[in-house]
């Protein structure tokens, strides 16, 4: 499965996964049954969990990526936030989740705890996403973070991690980029983009991140780009204006401004089709693509066809 997932990842072909927000409850069963229904699982390599985004209550992400995983028995990139561990919690979960065949971690440093739907919400946040890569770099070594050989070796843990798709300053992107490498990110997830050129631009500074980087494990690493499909203006309006780390044209918000005077149906339907451009002409440059659409999976089969 993971030899699969890899190859597929660092070769030709087209690699999609697909992001799932687990439920503020206790079953992924609603989940699980519409992917089923829609038959999105054959359509894509795997899927991502998300760790209680913008500190939002929800469940376990490594816990929900373990049913996904043995519901689909395809690889389930779990989130790890480093909002809420400490690096002895973050160690016990990676090795429990390898155990259960786990073995895909995107690294995030997390949205701020202020932001949490739960009172009075205490981060711990003991660093930023690299103390993590660097568990994983330790742990796949066979030794836990105080270099103490593990009893048991694991099986090997791909770690993952996530970049901004636009800065005013795109060399101190690229210096994010090495930064994440040099700790051993074997791929880089962005935030979602909107045009042929913003994807143009992050792949030409990501190879030059690789031959920059320190890290053997550099060369072989792939950039995924993250596409956020937009049906609604008042989403995209808000995504330009109010989300570090992405840019949407000027075009896009006019069209989508203009189309939403006639209607939400009407509305969609530009905002559908543009999404469905956007995927097309990004699969058509480089078919490494991660989709994020707040659990819309119908969204994603009807843009992946």
């Amino acid at each position: 499965m993971f030899d699969t997932f890899c190859s597929t990842l660092c070769g030709p072909n087209q690699f999609i996964t697909v992001e799932i927000t687990p439920p503020h409850g206790g079953s992924m069963s609603k989940i699980i049954s519409e992917i089923t229904s829609l038959g999105l699982d054959k359509k894509v390599i795997g899927f991502t969990t998300t760790d209680n985004p913008l500190a939002k209550l929800k469940m376990d992400s490594v816990l929900a990526a373990i049913k996904i995983q043995q519901a689909f028995n395809k690889p389930v990139i779990a989130t790890m936030s480093m909002r809420d561990k400490n690096k002895l919690s973050l160690q016990s979960t990676l090795l429990g989740a390898n155990n259960f065949d786990i073995r895909c971690i995107l690294a995030l440093t997390g949205d701020p705890a202020k932001l949490s739907d739960q009172p009075e919400v205490k981060g711990v946040l003991e660093r930023d996403s690299t103390l993590l890569l660097s568990i994983i770099y330790h742990l796949n070594s066979g030794s836990d973070y105080s270099k103490k050989e593990l009893q048991t070796p694991l099986k090997p843990i791909y770690p993952f991690a996530v970049s901004n798709a636009y800065a005013k300053d795109m060399k101190a992107l690229q210096k994010r980029m090495i930064k994440k490498l040099n700790y051993g990110a074997r791929a880089i997830i962005t935030q979602p983009i909107y045009d042929t050129q913003s994807a143009k631009l992050l792949l030409e500074i990501f190879q030059e991140a690789k031959e920059i980087s320190i890290r053997e494990t550099a060369k072989d690493a792939v950039l995924i780009l993250g596409l956020f499909p937009i049906v609604a203006t008042k989403t995209v309006n808000f995504i330009n204006g109010h989300v570090p780390g992405i840019r949407v044209p000027k075009m896009i918000i006019d069209e989508m401004n203009l189309a939403s005077m006639d209607g939400k149906e009407k509305e969609q339907e530009v905002g559908f089709g543009i999404s469905k451009m956007v995927f097309d002409q990004t699969m058509a440059l480089h078919p490494k693509v991660h989709l994020m659409t707040h659990n819309r999976f119908d969204l994603c089969k009807q843009l992946i066809g």
